[in-house]
């Protein structure tokens, strides 16, 4: 837990910090806010060097960080853990009451009958928000009228947390290691369009799912560092590696969902995902009165709606368009905008069909997600089939090239 460089009297003055395992620095030499941002810096180096099968990773890797929002718009948030150092706007310590509650007052953040513009927590180990674990800093402020926390922590050990996830680590190793690379590309390549934003990813399915170091194990370590600092990239550059759990058959041109063509995401043909729980098929019901209410909550302006029908399909199966029939006349939604409004747990991918009995419409489809890019129950199976994870990549993303961070920077 690290080890002690103090004199007597900072000794005394700093106690709570050093009976944690900090290292404290004669008072001559830091002034005490320097001190104490030397405290925070070494929180998360301690974090990282005494985790287990970390220590061979390159210098160069540890550098870089990743920042995730994992509670956005939140009234309350409880905040615990073993040897926590808390910190405010300023950079000045704060002795707390474990668990801390911070509520959301007056656009502030309001913890033991005082407010604060933000606050950050560390700790050797882990820091628990809302008892759920966290490695490196997790830091409070106020967004959307409700408290942000956003987790900073080494973009490695976020993929460590993310690998289960996403899938699960008990898959073949060379899809787990497919895996790992395409999260790390993704966050990589979102870091750089969100370099100047509050946070870099999102910790849903908006992004890239993430629950922090709960369920991180020993095979998702080892995928991550085995493949460390791989990135897939394309001209040069590190690509949108989007991804999905089960595409049903083939998976999708980008401009099909997003409206414009990335070269490496043109589809591809794959019958390898019908091992999927959804590979094969789904259904899902629901009255019309409920489909007009979710529409209604995303701002789709719908009134009446007494029926609907599928709209045109793409080459690859996919609804281009779901025609809505109100009292007011009929109207279109894409595909991909409805499948958003009703719920993506709900309509599980756009290749579907409906019909309508008793104003109950059912919805009967495959696949899993959007069918862009990699489809996940299908690299589980090429693993199984004997490929490698590079191989696995490059087919789902044709004309991309596997390199190392550090050869493309």
């Amino acid at each position: 837990m690290g080890y002690k460089m103090c004199n007597n009297d900072l000794h005394r003055q700093s106690k709570k910090l050093t009976r944690y395992g900090f290292i404290c620095f004669y008072p001559q030499v830091l002034q005490p806010l320097k001190r104490m941002r030397i405290f925070v810096l070494l929180a998360l180096v301690t974090t990282i060097l005494l985790r287990p099968g970390m220590n061979s990773i390159n210098a160069a890797t540890l550098d870089e960080t990743i920042r995730i929002a994992i509670v956005k718009s939140a009234a309350e948030v409880t905040v615990s853990g073993d040897g926590l150092l808390v910190t405010n706007e300023a950079g000045s310590p704060l002795v707390v009451s474990l668990p801390a509650r911070v509520k959301f007052l007056n656009s502030g953040l309001l913890v033991e009958g005082k407010r604060f513009k933000r606050l950050s927590f560390s700790a050797s180990s882990a820091v628990y928000v809302n008892n759920k674990p966290y490695r490196g800093l997790a830091e409070l402020t106020v967004a959307d009228k409700g408290i942000l926390v956003v987790n900073q922590l080494p973009l490695e050990e976020y993929l460590v947390g993310l690998i289960n996830c996403e899938i699960s680590s008990a898959w073949p190793i060379e899809a787990v290691k497919a895996q790992a690379v395409i999260a790390r590309t993704y966050a990589l390549n979102k870091k750089k369009s969100r370099m100047l934003s509050t946070y870099h990813l999102e910790s849903s399915v908006i992004d890239q799912v993430y629950e922090g170091s709960l369920i991180e194990d020993s095979r998702s370590r080892r995928a991550v560092f085995e493949t460390e600092g791989e990135v897939l990239t394309f001209d040069g550059a590190i690509i949108q590696a989007f991804y999905h759990s089960s595409c049903g058959g083939s998976t999708e041109a980008s401009e099909n969902v997003w409206g414009f063509p990335i070269p490496y995401l043109k589809g591809v043909e794959c019958q390898y995902c019908q091992t999927s729980p959804t590979g094969t098929t789904w259904e899902y019901k629901l009255f019309l009165k409920e489909i007009e209410e979710r529409l209604l909550s995303a701002g789709h302006k719908v009134s009446g709606l007494y029926d609907m029908r599928p709209g045109t399909s793409n080459s690859r199966g996919r609804l281009k368009q779901v025609v809505l029939k109100t009292s007011k006349g009929s109207s279109t939604i894409s595909g991909e905008q409805f499948r958003k409004a009703i719920g993506y747990s709900s309509i599980k991918s756009t290749r579907f069909v409906v019909s309508n009995s008793n104003n109950e419409i059912s919805f009967s489809g495959s696949g899993n997600g959007h069918g862009v890019g990699l489809c996940q129950w299908g690299a589980k199976q090429r693993a199984l089939d004997g490929f490698g994870y590079g191989e696995i990549l490059s087919y789902y993303y044709p004309g991309t090239q596997l390199k190392k961070l550090s050869d493309i920077r």
